[in-house]
């Protein structure tokens, strides 16, 4: 079941685990993947779950679905994940260099998924933020392997210029005859 959001919905530092929370209602609060340092200020001191965050999360839980087969609990903790990113980190400066070009010109848009190829490699990102020249993006697989001393996690975010964007590969169904 999806959750919709609600207007006691509240952005809640927890201390406990050093992460920032959602929370969900008087008994339940959803942590996401991010820690103080990559926070801004005041992401730290509890904010409210306003009309714009609850736009942005409606329009990726509308997109998932179409875009991946996903259970209504991961569209949920992508959602929840993406909106917190895209409305709670500090700004970036594009990484780009750890990935492949691609071949291939894509149109990017806030809710689209893209593989990134690094050391014969794919994973896949979501677009959680876009600009003229390169897009944030927020991985979707377990890990990333930049370098032999960087390792990026399931939602961590990168910011990448667009020609590293590589179209989902599609998929290909063999008949036989």
């Amino acid at each position: 079941m999806l959750l919709m959001p609600q207007k006691d919905w509240q952005w809640k530092y927890n201390d406990s685990y050093g992460l920032l929370g959602v929370s969900l209602g008087s008994e339940i609060e959803f942590l996401t993947a991010y820690k103080a340092r990559s926070l801004i200020p005041d992401a730290l001191s509890g904010m409210e779950f306003s009309i714009e965050h609850a736009k942005f999360y409606m329009s990726l839980i509308d997109k998932l679905p179409k875009a991946l087969s996903l259970t209504d609990a991961a569209i949920v903790q992508i959602a929840l994940n993406a909106t917190a990113a895209h409305f709670m980190l500090t700004p970036q400066m594009p990484k780009s260099w750890f990935f492949d070009n691609s071949d291939v010109c894509v149109y990017s848009d806030v809710g689209k998924v893209f593989e990134l190829k690094c050391q014969k490699q794919r994973v896949l990102a979501l677009v959680i933020e876009n600009t003229l020249q390169s897009a944030l993006v927020m991985l979707l697989s377990p890990e990333c392997v930049l370098s032999s001393a960087k390792i990026m996690q399931q939602f961590e975010t990168i910011k990448v210029m667009h020609n590293r964007l590589h179209p989902l590969r599609a998929q290909r169904h063999v008949v036989a005859a």
